[in-house]
């Protein structure tokens, strides 16, 4: 069996054991000492000025959103590919999310695409680095420049990632994060955070995680409660200095599937456009989907489907108008997730390649 994915502790087990016993110990379990430390080190493990936690990498970016000014009114240009979530975070401020199709080698916001959906109303871009892909930053940034739009970074998938050799996050005014379990940074529960280099973002931010209060029981301005707390803060803490080696081991297992599969037909594997990848997820594509799984799921094999329906074909949506995204919709149909997790053994990989050359 190789299952698509594992979540047990290895070699994390020990300091993520000492750092629950810590929080115990301590008794402080909201906004305390293990946030502002993983803050701090978080910040400085993906370049930033400024990191702020809070209870999901949905509520990482609408936060930032809000903390940009971006609400009724605007329009936010994202893709078509990713969780829904991403699309979420934008109507949660009540801004209208418009969704530009992706490029269909990349699979990540196309930047001609991007350009060509900006009007009037459009106050800002999210693209996405979706399954550890970086997008086409420097092409974006070049039509935000343009149109005198925000950045707003979709860094879920992407913890560690680089574009051109600057890291994912670093380009636009903000970005967001998630640690979700299953991510590459991931706790043992909900959790995201922003990033930022500006102080007044930060500072916003921090004020609409906690309803609004500029100090206790002062509510100046509507926010919400979503506050990353103590226990998974230091677990996160635990876990960062091992995020490296295991993006390590992630890179050298997508080079081993790349390799193994260099002569398969049974699927088509995505480009890698940037060394900086970090492989959240290792998507391959098919036009015989349905019959390559099934094949696979008889061996034991576990895959994924990362995403079966593009977000402007998600009734959640529907409200939107959202333009068509046939790129989007084609992968869709054909993108699944082989088991990628940085305890694989390497054995595995051939097996699955060996799977795949039998369909």
């Amino acid at each position: 069996m190789i299952p698509f994915l594992q979540l047990t502790l290895h070699e994390d087990e020990e300091p993520v054991r000492s750092a629950i016993d810590r929080v115990l110990t301590r008794g402080w379990f909201v906004l305390g000492p293990e946030l502002d430390a993983f803050e701090a080190e978080f910040a400085a493990s993906t370049h930033a000025s400024h990191a702020v936690g809070v209870g999901t990498g949905t509520d990482a970016l609408a936060i930032s959103l809000r903390a940009l000014g971006i609400g009724p009114g605007d329009e936010v240009i994202t893709s078509p590919l990713s969780a829904a979530y991403t699309a979420l975070a934008i109507m949660m401020v009540g801004a209208r999310p418009v969704f530009a199709d992706i490029d269909p080698e990349r699979l990540t916001l196309d930047p001609a695409a991007a350009a060509a959906a900006v009007t009037e109303r459009t106050a800002a871009l999210m693209p996405v680095h979706i399954y550890g892909q970086p997008a086409d930053m420097p092409a974006l940034m070049t039509v935000a420049r343009r149109h005198d739009l925000a950045v707003v970074e979709d860094c879920c998938q992407s913890h560690f990632a680089t574009c051109d050799g600057r890291p994912v996050g670093s380009f636009g005014a903000a970005a967001a994060y998630s640690f979700y379990p299953t991510k590459n940074l991931g706790a043992l529960g909900d959790g995201g955070a922003l990033t930022t280099n500006d102080a007044s973002i930060a500072d916003h931010a921090k004020r609409l995680r906690n309803g609004g209060q500029l100090d206790r029981y002062h509510h100046d301005e509507f926010g919400v409660n979503s506050r990353l707390d103590e226990m998974q803060a230091a677990i996160l803490r635990a876990r960062l200095p091992l995020l490296a080696n295991w993006t390590g081991a992630r890179r050298a297992l997508a080079g081993a599937y790349r390799r193994a599969l260099a002569a398969v037909t049974a699927v088509v594997v995505p480009r890698e456009f940037d060394a900086g990848h970090v492989y959240h997820l290792f998507p391959v594509l098919s036009t015989n989907r349905d019959g390559v799984q099934t094949c696979l799921e008889s061996r034991g094999i576990g895959t994924l489907i990362h995403y079966p329906v593009p977000i402007p074909r998600q009734p959640a949506v529907a409200t939107e108008n959202p333009a068509d995204c046939p790129v989007a919709d084609r992968v869709c149909r054909e993108v699944f997730s082989l088991p990628l997790y940085p305890h694989l053994p390497p054995d595995a990989v051939r097996q699955v390649a060996a799977a795949l050359a039998s369909v």
